[in-house]
């Protein structure tokens, strides 16, 4: 994958990250709470990795 498609399904796992624990605070659900943390952490892994690859090349 590219440094594009990398930083775009960042952005998507943030987004639903976000709204999942939004959801799980308004619902007093702590599973969809920490479930919507962990996906927002992988889109900013996702992130950090587009970001390695656009300064490094995508061949890595």
């Amino acid at each position: 994958m590219g440094e594009l498609t990398d930083k775009i399904s960042a952005a998507g796992n943030k987004v639903v990250g976000n709204v999942k624990e939004a959801i799980g605070k308004a619902t007093d659900n702590e599973k969809l709470v920490a479930e919507g943390e962990a996906q927002q952490l992988k889109g900013t892994a996702q992130d950090v990795k587009g970001s390695v690859k656009g300064a490094l090349g995508d061949d890595i």
